[in-house]
């Protein structure tokens, strides 16, 4: 979780009130964040990733004056068409969504200076996932030229002054000699192309994922207007990231212009900040939370957390990336209600605690495969559709979600390895050997059920090393199943993610418990892994039935 500095006598002058250090450490500490310490001027506060709204002296101030009273409810904000047009161009498929406005008339010092970049490091590593799911520039407009060209070109055929570079160098050699470059290029491995910004004089406004120009992509203090860019691989987080730009740059006496942003496809105008609308039930509230309270008590309470309310709906403003739920909301209202206000009720029921059986169970194979030198690891139950099919190269039915809000986030997974196979993409960087399993719940379509959702859980294992093949894996499962004296036997199968021949069944008194073997070359290649893997998924229930009836 992120760490930010906020200047106290910059908060106290943006709130418009001085508090008592006793009770300025004790709201903050209410509101939903930790407080590390205050010393002088400095309030150094730990920031959790679901609000990166908070990573600024403004929004922090915003959320803060809202919470203690001083100004509750919606923010509105007035936005004014600059004419200004960004040209995207389908070439940038490997990052192909942003969303950019301009904000006029600001004010810079070093002091802003600091805040602004503070907010877009913190940003990036939180919201942005370390510049891997999206990254943001500010620049100075004066000296750029419209229309932009937000286009994705060789880097070898682009020489440009990157951010605290004294002189223009190609743009291949980043990697190699920024340090930006180093730090992020296992994001760009696959890349044969690299999106650049590019004003219409053909000057580079920034290399994506990694620089702004020195020459159009440094504020400082003579900066009045500034053009701020958001981009990445999906369209809903850059819009929430560029809301929480225009909004601070506001606060901080800004004025906001949209721009028009000309896909091959379509056209829209950003930013957009109208707030999303969500239904609250005041029953459920009540239900969740323990208490009584009325419709007038639960406005006060949202608008005290900066939410409208209309028509039994809430208002979510628009730079709030953490509200999927109507318990969102809810832990909001008991935020501001204050956790130190609820009662402690011991529960009038009699019960003997005891851990379950199977809980037991897991904890077993957990250890007995850490100490085999395997990781651990926990994924999401959401994953993309692609991931678990085009990826894994197989066809099958998979349960998708009505509403997703990420195409990240379509689909309940069926099986555990594509998750698994996704975290290794993501660490190709770190040494090898990567052994890793994780036991969770994975979602099988069943007509049968009344949710038509048959929910079990899986054992997953992969071994990824240079060296590994089919025989490393079944000499894992023979460890792992003569510790719970199951005998079990191996058919031949096929399947489309595997090696053909390299593939099995784990059969346990003629039912097949699961699957073993090599990966296909295919599937290493769709997630972009060089290194093989032998994997094996086991159904967990039904391995711990035949454990029970062993014992």
């Amino acid at each position: 979780m992120p760490t930010i500095v906020l200047k106290k006598s910059v908060l106290e002058k943006v709130i418009g009130k001085k508090l008592p250090i006793d009770k300025l450490k004790d709201r903050i500490s209410m509101l939903g964040t930790n407080l590390e310490k205050i010393e002088s001027d400095e309030i150094h506060v730990e920031i959790f990733p679901n609000r990166p709204d908070l990573l600024s002296e403004q929004g922090f101030a915003r959320a803060f004056s809202s919470f203690i009273g001083i100004k509750t409810g919606l923010r509105e904000y007035k936005i004014k068409s600059s004419n200004c047009k960004v040209i995207v161009d389908k070439s940038v498929a490997m990052r192909p969504y942003t969303a950019c406005a301009i904000v006029k008339n600001l004010k810079f010092n070093d002091e802003r200076i600091r805040e602004i970049i503070q907010m877009q490091e913190k940003l990036a590593t939180t919201h942005g996932r370390k510049r891997k799911k999206s990254c943001y520039g500010i620049y100075p407009l004066q000296k750029i030229n419209f229309p932009i060209t937000y286009i994705a070109k060789d880097p070898k055929t682009i020489k440009f002054k990157p951010l605290g570079f004294k002189e223009d160098i190609p743009a291949d050699k980043i990697e190699e000699l920024h340090p930006t470059g180093k730090e992020y290029k296992q994001i760009t491995e696959s890349w044969t192309k690299y999106p650049f910004y590019i004003d219409c004089k053909g000057k580079v406004l920034s290399m994506l994922p990694y620089t702004n120009s020195d020459d159009l992509g440094k504020i400082d203090e003579t900066t009045k207007d500034v053009f701020i860019e958001c981009t990445g691989t999906d369209y809903q987080n850059v819009e929430i990231a560029l809301n929480m730009f225009v909004t601070t740059l506001a606060d901080m006496g800004g004025e906001i212009y949209s721009i028009e942003m000309i896909y091959p496809n379509k056209t829209s105008t950003t930013p957009n900040l109208n707030p999303s609308e969500m239904k609250i039930d005041i029953n459920y509230v009540n239900k969740r939370l323990g208490l009584n309270l009325n419709e007038k008590e639960m406005i006060k309470y949202l608008a005290s957390m900066g939410f409208g309310y209309k028509n039994g709906k809430a208002l979510i403003p628009s730079y709030r990336a953490d509200i999927l739920h109507q318990v969102d909301l809810i832990e909001d209202i008991a935020i501001a209600y204050g956790y130190e206000n609820l009662e402690e009720i011991i529960p009038k029921v009699a019960t003997i605690a005891q851990e379950d059986e199977f809980e037991k169970f897991k904890k077993k194979i957990i250890y007995l495969l850490i100490g085999l030198n395997f990781l651990e690891t926990n994924s999401y139950h959401l994953i993309p559709k692609t991931l678990q099919l085009n990826n894994m190269n197989i066809q099958s039915e998979v349960i998708p979600l009505v509403d997703p809000i990420s195409i990240e986030y379509n689909t309940l997974r069926s099986w555990l390895l594509p998750s698994l196979l996704q975290i290794l993409k993501e660490n190709k960087h770190n040494e090898y050997p990567q052994n890793i399993f994780e036991i969770a719940t994975v979602f099988l379509p069943d007509k049968q059920k009344a949710t038509l959702v048959d929910e079990k859980q899986h054992l997953s294992i992969v071994l990824c090393n240079p060296e590994i093949d089919y025989t490393k894996i079944k000499q894992v499962i023979d460890y792992l199943l003569r510790m719970f004296s199951i005998e079990y036997t191996i058919k031949e199968t096929a399947h489309p993610s595997f090696i053909p021949g390299r593939v099995a069944e784990v059969i346990v008194n003629k039912i097949s418990l699961g699957f073993l073997g090599e990966l296909h070359p295919t599937v290493l290649t769709n997630f972009t892994i060089d290194t093989p893997i032998a994997v094996c998924e086991l159904d967990c229930n039904m391995l711990f039935e035949l454990v029970s009836k062993n014992n």
